[in-house]
């Protein structure tokens, strides 16, 4: 019984492999220092992690929301180093039922952080334990059943809970309400991801000269994930043709290998938009219909591929469906048609 309760307790806290997490950890920045970008996030994270301190209570939980590759995550970790605190991981597929957040919850210690990643796929059922969890710091279970069933209240360590999601809408309102602060992450601009590209290269031990830098970091989509998978692929390129330095070539030959432009659009932007264009003259188009002709789902179009084409100003929501800019077709190199 007891093993099986530590390997149920094992599938539901994230434990990758020592080389996984060893990779990882050797890009992701110790403190709030080393974090680039997110300067209002960061102040207002240091000022509640050296009041936490100072009292010796555990921090106030937190919301992380913002597109996928921001640093949510990285976040996460930085706070839990600043605070001094041991970092549990999770996710919200994995908690299935009530049971599974008692079983975290009850194993951590005081003033740990639990990280539970897409927290908006959390069931209701699930949810409904974690309202008690962070307000009063203990889980109500029901022992029994029928006339002779009683309700017995366990105490929980004070801890901590860093919720990040992509999806803020579907987070019900009860629930968003006990976090006592909610930061979304920006986007970040060509200067900070030239930052993180130049700091990653250093670690990874890769000499990229400063303007090649400044080029690479405007193809990241102003995403540090992008930016340290793009850095990794033009690394390969460079060791392949035996070239100590990362130069404008080798980017421009790498770029072009992986189909990415000099905005950072891939192959799936050029269509999206391409598809708007061409065979339905700059829209409106529905989503449903544009996911089809493009052959992606919905859901991929709308989370991943649209936030930053309206973020460039290349496309536009409008009640009746999506519309191409002029910007986009410039950059198609396609006549404008108003």
């Amino acid at each position: 019984m007891i093993q099986s309760e530590a390997e149920n307790l094992e599938k539901l806290v994230n434990a990758p492999s020592a080389e996984v997490v060893q990779f990882e950890n050797a890009l992701r920045p110790k403190d709030l220092k080393a974090y680039v970008g997110q300067d209002l996030i960061r102040n207002n994270l240091s000022i509640s992690i050296k009041a936490a301190r100072k009292r010796k209570e555990p921090l106030d939980h937190i919301l992380l929301h913002g597109s996928p590759g921001l640093g949510k995550t990285t976040l996460a970790h930085v706070i839990a180093n600043e605070a001094g605190a041991n970092l549990k991981i999770t996710s919200g597929p994995a908690l299935e039922k009530q049971g599974d957040v008692a079983s975290i919850i009850s194993n951590l210690q005081e003033n740990d952080v639990l990280f539970i990643d897409e927290i908006h796929r959390l069931k209701p059922v699930v949810e409904e334990v974690l309202y008690t969890a962070m307000e009063d710091f203990g889980i109500d279970i029901v022992i029994g059943k029928g006339p002779s069933a009683r309700n017995m209240r366990i105490n929980l360590p004070k801890f901590t809970l860093i919720g990040a999601t992509t999806k803020l809408s579907l987070i019900s309102s009860p629930l968003r309400a006990r976090f006592g602060n909610v930061f979304k992450l920006q986007f970040y601009s060509v200067e900070e991801i030239k930052e993180i590209i130049l700091r990653s290269a250093t670690i990874l031990n890769t000499n990229i000269d400063e303007e090649v830098a400044t080029l690479l970091a405007k193809s990241c989509r102003q995403t540090p994930r992008i930016a340290n998978r793009l850095l990794k692929r033009v690394r390969d390129f460079a060791d392949i043709n035996n070239n100590s330095v990362i130069n404008k070539t080798i980017l421009i030959q790498t770029l072009k290998s992986l189909g990415v432009d000099d905005l950072g659009l891939d192959e799936t932007d050029r269509e999206i938009l391409g598809v708007i264009v061409d065979k339905f003259r700059g829209g409106p188009v529905g989503l449903n219909t544009l996911a089809a002709a493009v052959s992606e789902e919905e859901n991929t179009i709308e989370d991943i591929y649209e936030p930053f084409l309206i973020q460039l100003g290349f496309l536009e929501r409008t009640p009746r469906g999506r519309i191409a800019t002029k910007r986009a077709y410039e950059h198609l190199n396609v006549e404008f048609f108003s």
